[in-house]
């Protein structure tokens, strides 16, 4: 029961973060997703240590193994736009193929880097 109550806070907590971010980026005129912003506000948050991981990291959890409930109503909305679907499906997925392969492939560079970095520091010491 605690548990659920800890998670339901916390889920509560994001929402509000996100309505804050709305709030933001109107007041400021921002040109970023609102968001992007409240993830660059939580983050610095716990970077500068003034909201601990353990106090988000339950209802982060269940938002992220709830993630695909969140897919659906965009994959639904998708049925509206058939017609640019059969004209343009090839060079959309092919858009949609090339950044994946260059964003995994960047991703893997990096974590390869960072790690060879960690075990370079392990050996040091």
């Amino acid at each position: 029961m605690i548990n659920t109550c800890k998670t339901s806070i916390q889920v509560v907590f994001y929402i509000i973060l996100f309505l804050f971010s709305v709030f933001i980026v109107d007041k400021l005129s921002i040109p970023l997703p609102a968001n992007i912003v409240g993830m660059a506000i939580l983050f610095l948050a716990m970077f500068t240590k003034v909201i601990p991981v353990r106090y988000v990291r339950r209802g982060s959890s269940l938002l992220l193994s709830e993630m695909l409930l969140f897919f659906i109503p965009a994959v639904v909305a998708i049925i509206n736009y058939f017609d640019i679907l059969e004209n343009e499906g090839i060079r959309i997925l092919v858009v949609i193929v090339l950044s994946t392969t260059i964003v995994l492939s960047a991703t893997a560079y990096i974590v390869d880097k960072v790690f060879k970095y960690e075990l370079r520091k392990r050996e040091k010491c």
